[in-house]
């Protein structure tokens, strides 16, 4: 499995001028506000605050880099939904977003986190079908498993799959809490970065 030894924040970015120099390979998070990306990094690359927490929704307002073991990056995107952030921020998150998917050569994957308490939104199936359009790996991450009930996982499962047309393989489950789903996730970013 593989191990993390050394893990570094390198930048904030909103534009690819600022983004880091070089080819590494690149994971990059998206999801709702609040949905747990922070979490599930410090979880990922056992720290417990390289990536900030907060209670607070839309916090990451920027594009996240985080060097992991010098050899690939962690990339936090701006959570979308319900933050109580203007429209024009908001909008402005779009666009940042968009320009990073189409133009960094050096993203070898997406992970969509959503929240397994709650059934798709709106704009959870509007960036799974914008993700699917860029066909990179990606991957749906089911967060919060521990606030689940064990019975009561599959069905909410079977929400999120239905609500976003995806196969019996994901979402995949996890916990910052307890560290469910952590080696998959890490066999999968060996995988991808190897």
């Amino acid at each position: 499995m593989l191990k993390i030894k050394t893990v570094e924040f390198i930048i904030s970015a909103v534009k690819p001028g600022q983004y880091p120099v070089g080819s590494l390979p690149e994971i990059a998070l998206v999801g709702r506000s609040n949905v747990g990306k922070s979490s599930l990094i410090n979880k990922l690359v056992q720290r417990k605050n390289i990536a900030r927490t907060s209670s607070t929704p839309g916090k990451t307002q920027t594009i996240n880099f985080y060097l992991v073991n010098n050899a690939w990056y962690f990339v936090d995107l701006p959570g979308y939904g319900y933050a109580r952030v203007p429209y024009a921020t908001r909008d402005n998150w779009k666009v940042m977003i968009e320009t990073y998917f189409s133009q960094r050569g050096s993203l070898k994957g997406i992970w969509q986190l959503v929240d397994i308490r709650h059934p798709p939104t709106d704009k959870d199936k509007e960036m799974f079908q914008w993700i699917s359009h860029y066909d990179f790996p990606k991957l749906v991450i089911a967060t919060k498993a521990d606030k689940i009930n064990r019975s009561q996982r599959g069905k909410h499962l079977a929400v999120v799959r239905n609500e976003l047309g995806i196969t019996a393989d994901e979402p995949v489950l996890f916990s910052a809490q307890t560290g469910e789903g952590r080696e998959y996730l890490v066999n999968w970013i060996k995988a991808i970065t190897e």
